[in-house]
């Protein structure tokens, strides 16, 4: 599984791309409202996650292509930048969504984890990098 993610980590970072469009466009009468989840800001850790399983995917792309450091800053301002560009569509062009500044906090929040994480992120895959 590791190295199917490895060697597809480009087409996994687009397809994750494109399910979180597709999530955030979903009109918000498709979304449940349950207020025990509100309670537990379970749709905050959901967007955290998101960005960070994105985030992580491009850093894979890092590795694997043995690119400059300088490439994960780059895909880290794409993610926290394709995270505040769909709150503004939420707000502008996906019916019955609005856009919620604490959500963008969240996406951008879990774009830091996967940062804070890389070196773990590399450890897991070292192994596929040498073979």
């Amino acid at each position: 599984m590791k190295q199917l993610i490895y060697k597809n980590s480009l087409v996994f970072s687009i397809i994750w791309a494109a399910v979180i469009l597709a999530l955030c466009a979903t009109p918000g009468h498709f979304i449940p409202s349950v207020s025990w989840l509100e309670l537990l800001s379970f749709d905050k850790w959901v967007h955290a996650t998101m960005f960070f399983i994105l985030n992580s995917l491009l850093f894979l792309v890092v590795i694997k292509r043995k690119q400059p450091k300088q490439y994960m800053i780059i895909y880290f301002l794409v993610c926290v930048l394709y995270g505040g560009l769909l709150e503004l569509m939420q707000a502008k062009c996906f019916s019955n969504r609005s856009a919620d500044w604490q959500d963008f906090v969240a996406n951008s929040f879990g774009c830091i984890v996967a940062v804070l994480l890389f070196k773990k992120l590399r450890n897991i895959f070292v192994n596929i990098t040498t073979a």
